[in-house]
């Protein structure tokens, strides 16, 4: 996948069969992301999420960056007010804008997986953990750094942080704004995933391919259900699961399950 380095486009969308690759490419702001960017990068989820050939995809950044947050200079140009617009959250039930960052306001139902490779800071950490899963190469790291520069977390990083490594933890990386190496993400539950420099990227399209090769339906219902269980009592997470899973067993279930009692799937086989 070369097309990223060469294009000026700020995302760049590849389909390598039912895998999205959408990269973000500015590469000289260290892919930061300006108010195009943010634009460009909804679009492409959205039209990822409508394919209906499309079953994961893959996110990642330009020339060795995952993301190093949001412009500042283009903060620093039109101001706090123009530059996140008309981002404000409706209440009651009204349908959300983009975030700051873009994507991050978006509930997909097909997974993500982030290829992470040098900085994913700030906005940059917030897209990463927006993703189902995070792949990070050795020498990639994540970190608040907007901390130091007074600009708050408005992409999702306080709600789904804690989610993640708990709120003490996520606590101490929000407020110190320090560093977090891919060792210690791993460790603690921040990514998935860590693989040597430079391959970040074919080892998310690796696990992208093995995800796409399962029955979908199935998949994404258990999918919707991980996401959607969280402040809800058990009893209704068990009910929303049952609900939302049901459909798929008659759908997918009964013809996997015979196919398994015809021979496939021996020895631990995937197939």
């Amino acid at each position: 996948m070369t097309a990223a380095t060469v294009s000026t486009n700020p995302v760049v969308v590849e389909k390598d069969g039912p895998v999205t690759v959408v990269t973000l490419n500015r590469p000289f702001a260290r892919n930061a992301v300006n108010n195009d960017a943010a634009r460009a990068l909804v679009a492409a989820f959205e039209e990822f999420d409508r394919d209906e050939h499309a079953s994961v995809a893959v996110f990642t950044g330009a020339d060795g960056a995952f993301c190093a947050g949001g412009d500042l200079k283009e903060v620093t140009a039109t101001g706090a007010r123009e530059w996140l617009g008309d981002l404000n959250i409706p209440a009651g039930d009204g349908e959300f804008p983009r975030g700051p960052m873009g994507p991050s306001r978006m509930e997909l139902s097909k997974p993500v997986i982030a290829a992470v490779a040098g900085p994913a800071t700030a906005g940059g950490t917030e897209l990463a953990l927006w993703c189902d899963i995070r792949v990070l190469e050795r020498s990639a790291y994540f970190g608040i750094y907007c901390r130091r520069w007074g600009i708050p977390l408005l992409d999702g990083g306080t709600v789904r942080l804690p989610r993640l490594v708990g709120q003490g933890r996520a606590l101490e990386i929000i407020l110190t704004g320090r560093k977090v190496s891919a060792e210690e993400a791993l460790a603690i539950g921040m990514c998935e995933k860590v693989v040597p420099d430079g391959q970040a990227l074919a080892a998310a399209m690796e696990m992208a391919h093995l995800i796409s090769g399962f029955p979908q339906e199935c998949l994404r219902a258990d999918l919707a259900s991980v996401k959607g269980q969280y402040g809800l009592p058990v009893a209704e997470a068990l009910r929303q699961e049952w609900y939302g899973g049901v459909a798929s067993m008659r759908d997918e279930g009964v013809a996997g399950a015979a196919r398994f009692v015809g021979g496939a799937g021996r020895g631990g086989q995937l197939a």
